[in-house]
C-alpha cells in the first residue's frame, strides 16, 4: 500500500496480529537491498510474510489466513497450486530442470500461444515481462532502422532504461536513478491523444508505439478501445510498429487477450504472468518478418550488422514450458473466463456498495476478472494512497484479505463464499478506517489543496 503510515487502532492491530512478520521483515532488512524483492511489497509499518498458499488462499508466518487477490501479481488465473499447473510441473521435474538446448516442449508452448493469439506468427521466450518489453522495442528499432519509442504517460512497460521514462507523475522525471540522458531522449512519453500521436508519427522518425491496451496501471486510468483502434490507424499509416503490452491482459481479458475482442491485429504484442502457468516465463510473438530479426543465417553483414543477438539461461526453461502450456491450454476454451468474469462483476458492484454505504466517496471499477479500488472517487494508479489508504490496506489485512496496491485480480479458484467473505472484510475495515476519521481527514485535505 502507500508508503503513508496510518496511526491508531487500525496499526495496533495489524501489529499485534503480524508480529512474527515484523521480526521476519527485520531479518530482510539486513539480508535484502530494501528488504524485499520487488517495490510493490513494501507497505508501513512492514509487509506480510507468506508461509505458503492453496487455491484462493494464502497463509503468513503469524498463521494468519487471506483471500487473497494479488494471485502472483496476476499470473495465477486458475489459483495457487491449480492440479494442472502442478501435475505439468510435477510431470517435468524428474524429466529435467534445464536441458541448455532445445526441447519439444517450448515448440508446443509457443504453439499454444500462436492457436490463441492469431496476431502471432512466431514466438521468443524470456524471463519477464521487463525483458519482453525490451526486446519488442529493440525488435522495433532493429526492423523500422528508427530509434524513437513512443509510449504514454502513466503506462508501466517494467523497470529497463526506456521503460523508466513517463511512468509517475512528475512525468518528467523517470522512476529510477542510473539511466542515461541519452537513453531517455530516445522516449516520448504523451497523453493518451490521439492527436498528439498523429503529429508524433508524421516526424518519421518513430519505430513503434507501445501501449498498455486497457489503460495505465493495467486499466487503473482506463482508455477506451477506440483509443487502440486509433493507434492501429495511425501506426500503419506511418510505417510505425504497435506494440500491445499484454503482459497483464494477455490471457486474461479473454484467452486471446485484449486484443481479440477489441478486434486490433499489433505488429507485436509482449506477454508475462499468465503465458507461463505463473512461474517465471515472457514472451514476444508477433509479425514473422519482424522477429525474423532473431533469426541467424550465417551471413556476417546478417548476423553482425541485422539480426538482434538474443541469449538468455533460463529463456522457454522446461519447468516453466510446461505450466505455461498446461494452464493455456486448460483456459483457451475460454470457460473459466466466463467464471472469472462473473465474479468480478459481482465483486466489484459488492464493494462499490459497502463504500457507498459508509459515505465513502472511494470508486471500485475495472473489468472482466480484475478491480481497482480508489479512494479519490476517480480512476487512478494510486488508488490507495496517503493515510487513509494505507489504514485500508492494514484493516483489510486484519480482516483477512489481500490485495495488490488499488485492487487485484479474481482466479478460478475463488468462489461465492470467498466474495461474500470478502466484502463482510471490506464493511469491516472500512468501518474501522472511518472510525478513526481517515477517510474525512484526507477529503478535507484534498479540498484545503
Amino acid at each position: 500500500m502507500s508508503a503513508a503510515t496510518a496511526t491508531g487502532a487500525v496499526e495496533q492491530s495489524f501489529a499485534s496480529q503480524h508480529a512474527d512478520s515484523s521480526a521476519a521483515h527485520v531479518r530482510a532488512r539486513a539480508a535484502l537491498a530494501g528488504g524485499v524483492t520487488h517495490d510493490t511489497r513494501l507497505h508501513a509499518p512492514f509487509p506480510i510474510i507468506v508461509s505458503h498458499a492453496q487455491g484462493a488462499r494464502k497463509w503468513d508466518v503469524d498463521g494468519n489466513e487471506y483471500v487473497d487477490y494479488t494471485m502472483g501479481h496476476g499470473a495465477l488465473i486458475l489459483g495457487h497450486g491449480h492440479p494442472v499447473m502442478v501435475a505439468a510441473v510435477r510431470g517435468q521435474i524428474d524429466r529435467g530442470t534445464h536441458y541448455g538446448a532445445g526441447h519439444e516442449l517450448e515448440i508446443r508452448w509457443a504453439e499454444q500461444i500462436a492457436r490463441m493469439v492469431p496476431s502471432i506468427e512466431l514466438v521468443r521466450f524470456f524471463s519477464s515481462g521487463t525483458e519482453a518489453t525490451h526486446m519488442a522495442m529493440r525488435l522495433a528499432r532493429a526492423h523500422t532502422g528508427r530509434d524513437r519509442i513512443v509510449k504514454f504517460q502513466g503506462h508501466f512497460h517494467g523497470w529497463h532504461d526506456y521503460a523508466t521514462v513517463g511512468v509517475e507523475q512528475p512525468f518528467e522525471i523517470p522512476t529510477s536513478a542510473g539511466v542515461p540522458a541519452a537513453t531517455r531522449s530516445t522516449i516520448t512519453a504523451l497523453p493518451t491523444d490521439l492527436e498528439l500521436v498523429r503529429a508524433e508519427l508524421a516526424r518519421g522518425d518513430a519505430a513503434a508505439v507501445i501501449v498498455e491496451p486497457n489503460g495505465a496501471g493495467w486499466g487503473a486510468v482506463p482508455v477506451e478501445r477506440a483509443f487502440v483502434q486509433g493507434l492501429r490507424r495511425l501506426t500503419a499509416e506511418h510505417d510505425t510498429l504497435l506494440i500491445l503490452d499484454e503482459v497483464v491482459s494477455g490471457f486474461r481479458m479473454s484467452p486471446g487477450g485484449f486484443q481479440v475482442p477489441a478486434g486490433i491485429t499489433p505488429d507485436l504484442t509482449t506477454m508475462a504472468k499468465i503465458v507461463a502457468g505463473g512461474l517465471p516465463g515472457a514472451a514476444v510473438g508477433g509479425r514473422a518478418d519482424v522477429m525474423a530479426r532473431l533469426e541467424k543465417r550465417g551471413e556476417a553483414a546478417w548476423d553482425r550488422g541485422q539480426r538482434i543477438a538474443h541469449p538468455g539461461t533460463y529463456n522457454g526453461n522446461p519447468l516453466s514450458a510446461a505450466a505455461g502450456r498446461a494452464v493455456l491450454e486448460h483456459i483457451a476454451d475460454g470457460a473459466v473466463h466466463r467464471q472469472i468474469d462473473a465474479l468480478g462483476e459481482r465483486l466489484r458492484q459488492d464493494l462499490q456498495e459497502v463504500f457507498d454505504r459508509h459515505d465513502v466517496g472511494a470508486l471500485v471499477y475495472g473489468e472482466t476478472s480484475y478491480f481497482h479500488v480508489s479512494l479519490s472517487g476517480r480512476p487512478a494508479k494510486a488508488g490507495l494512497a496517503g493515510a487513509a489508504g494505507a489504514a485500508l490496506g492494514q484493516a483489510l489485512l486484519n480482516e483477512g484479505v489481500h490485495l495488490i496496491s488499488n485492487g487485484g485480480f479474481v482466479s478460478a479458484a475463488h468462489t461465492d463464499a470467498d466474495i461474500a467473505q470478502t466484502v463482510t472484510a471490506f464493511d469491516a475495515a472500512v468501518g474501522a478506517v472511518a472510525a478513526e476519521g481517515l477517510f474525512a481527514a484526507e477529503t478535507d485535505g484534498a479540498a484545503a489543496a
